[in-house]
């Protein structure tokens, strides 16, 4: 009997792989503290199909090679997913591809008597560092970014001149507080990069544009903190974000006879707006096969 189906688009991996490398060579440790995925692509119909897996490289197998790995060294996110791709690509005939993501999570040392202690280390704030790396048809893609980055400026920031109709609510106001939770992620035209100096420039970008900038909405922030990036960074061909707008109102103290001069807030958690935009040079090529693999983002 003939059958119209056939097996479409797929990868197969190990998430979430949790890794803490300790580099103990001194008294004065490091600390690198990764969430890795491996996920593979290629000649894996079987597999699905038959169940045949003599083409299936055990997602545990994939998970020791991202601990083994570590063993040398990791240094930043985007070198070592860039090993893993080339382990796996160069390794098994029948891999073409994948995707290989990270999260890197920030430890600061503990400061005792005004000294940054040698092998103590605090959680870092909330903020993340990802990669991404896809390869298709042997060729590598990096998307690089940082999740949860809180920012807030008190003042120089208005919002003003929008519709109205009969469910507007809203005041317009020519001061406000901004504050957001940045997600953004740039997608490279190379991988030949040192790129912990290049995401640490982009970071620093980021943070001088949202402070420096006067802004008219959240928007007018997103567009221009994307366009200083790109106008600095020549190998970044694309930066998104998704950026929350974390309202703060003012609270009404009139009842208890105060007045309140822009001073006490309230800091509401939901709903919120949600300001979601890519910034992207006009002729860069098509890299939405990379940007698939970045899920639930804009």
């Amino acid at each position: 009997m003939s059958s119209n189906i056939v097996l479409g688009a797929n990868q197969y991996g190990k998430a979430e792989v949790r890794l803490v490398k300790i580099t103990r060579d001194t008294d004065r440790h490091e600390i690198e503290d990764l969430n890795v995925t491996s996920q593979l692509r290629g000649d894996l119909e079987a597999i699905h199909t038959v169940g045949d897996n003599a083409h299936c490289v055990p997602t545990d197998t994939q998970k020791n090679t991202v601990y083994a790995f570590a063993r040398d060294g990791v240094g930043a996110p985007e070198d070592f997913l860039l090993r893993l791709g080339k382990h796996f690509v160069d390794d098994f005939d029948w891999i073409t591809g994948g995707r290989w993501a990270a999260q890197k999570y920030t430890w600061d040392r503990i400061v005792v008597d005004g000294n940054e202690h040698d092998h103590s280390f605090v959680r870092g704030g909330t903020e993340t560092r990802t990669a991404v790396l896809t390869i298709d048809e042997g060729v590598p893609t990096m998307i690089s970014g940082l999740e949860d980055l809180a920012v807030l400026k008190s003042t120089a920031s208005e919002f003003h001149g929008f519709p109205v109709d009969k469910y507007t609510t809203l005041a317009e106001t020519r001061d406000r507080i901004l504050a957001t939770s940045v997600t953004a992620r740039w997608c490279y035209n190379t991988t030949d990069l040192a790129f912990d100096d290049v995401f640490a420039d982009v970071r620093r970008i980021l943070l001088e544009v949202f402070a420096t900038k006067y802004s008219l909405g959240l928007q007018h922030s997103l567009y221009a903190m994307g366009e200083a990036v790109l106008q600095a960074h020549p190998e970044i061909d694309e930066i998104r974000f998704s950026m929350p707008n974390l309202h703060h109102f003012l609270v009404d103290l009139t009842p208890f006879d105060l007045d309140n001069p822009g001073e006490v807030f309230y800091a509401a958690d939901r709903p919120y707006g949600l300001i979601e935009a890519a910034v992207r040079r006009d002729d860069a090529p098509d890299s939405a096969a990379a940007w698939a693999g970045v899920a639930g983002f804009c």
